[in-house]
């Protein structure tokens, strides 16, 4: 079978940072800014709508796919399939990578293009469905995943949690399908749900359950909310089984792993799982500091980073796991 490796990274984040307290400058809302630079990690993000930049999903994915384009050298027409994974798309419908198709490829092309809708865990699934798609399918040569998010549109006024932590990004990687004689290749993937849970977090109008009236915002029922307190503990006692139950799928020892990167929620809680995995954090990357939570796109700018700043090599073993609301988490071993 053939191999899927990966030829190129992106990102892309809009404006310029802002700090902890020039959020509350900008929006009025009051939160601890030191407790959410040190045990949650983030110091900086980017806000479109803060610095007053008119750019959305599909602006952030665009130009993260071409800034991983012109890393790989491609030829943009060169890409066979677009997939953009994401709780936050630019629209219903059409699709977001639709969007991205035509604004990189500029008109009517045999390339595919879908999302990946699974909260914070989208880009690892859509990494994961596009690599097996690809090894079962030799027309799709080259393939462009983007992770993008850009929950701030939906917060509130008000909303010290929100502010506090989400922010705008987009991380996209290349994939190329390889000869056998390869030695990177796409290993295995795996995916935990529990839609039992699917009432904690949200944006629950705008579709067809609640489509998007005047009632709705009238009584301030539109954009993020938290109905429920998420479990403290979740990611710490889920991550661990989600990379023990990889490892045994891929038939290797979590001490095979060279570097593995989580969703970018909570430095606190990186630190814990790793050390429940028996590893250290120089074997992982972090980088909610300067980017805040990019949800379904954290995964692939720390990935960017970690290759950038060669924590990451090729012939590594790297291990990805998300997570997201609803619940969902998703996961990929794979040779860099």
């Amino acid at each position: 079978m053939a191999k899927i490796k990966i030829i190129g990274t992106g990102i892309y984040v809009p404006g310029p940072p802002i700090d902890n307290d020039e959020v509350k400058k900008l929006t009025g809302v009051e939160f601890d800014s030191e407790k959410i630079r040190t045990k949650i990690g983030i110091s900086k993000r980017h806000i479109a709508h803060l610095k007053n930049i008119n750019e959305t999903s599909a602006d952030f994915a665009t130009y993260s796919c071409m800034n991983a384009i012109k890393s790989a050298k491609l030829d943009p027409k060169a890409i066979n399939l677009f997939v953009v994974g994401s709780d936050t798309p630019e629209y219903i419908s059409p699709a977001t990578s639709i969007l991205v198709q035509g604004r990189i490829q500029e008109g009517e092309t045999y390339a595919g293009a879908f999302d990946i809708s699974a909260s914070c865990a989208s880009f690892t699934k859509a990494f994961h469905t596009v690599s097996m798609l690809m090894k079962s399918d030799p027309s799709i040569e080259y393939a462009a995943v983007t992770g993008v998010y850009n929950m701030p549109a939906f917060i509130r006024p008000g909303d010290a949690f929100g502010y506090s932590i989400f922010a705008d990004g987009a991380g996209t990687i290349i994939l190329k399908r390889c000869d056998d004689d390869e030695s990177s290749d796409y290993q295995t993937g795996q995916f935990m749900t529990d839609g039992t849970q699917w009432d904690y977090i949200g944006v629950y109008h705008g579709g067809t359950k609640n489509p998007a009236k005047h009632n709705a915002l009238e009584n301030d029922k539109w954009g993020l909310e938290l109905l429920k307190r998420l479990p403290p503990d979740r990611n710490i006692r889920l991550w661990p089984v989600v990379a023990n139950k990889l490892c045994e799928k891929a038939g290797i020892d979590i001490t095979d792993i060279d570097h593995m990167i989580f969703t970018q929620i909570n430095r606190s809680v990186i630190e814990e799982v790793v050390k429940i995995l028996g590893r250290s954090m120089e074997d992982t990357t972090c980088v909610m500091d300067r980017y805040g939570y990019t949800g379904s796109a954290c995964i692939p700018m720390a990935f960017h980073h970690a290759v950038l700043d060669k924590k990451i090599k090729r012939g590594n073993k790297i291990m990805l796991i998300a997570s997201g609301s609803g619940f969902a988490v998703g996961g990929n071993i794979f040779t860099y």
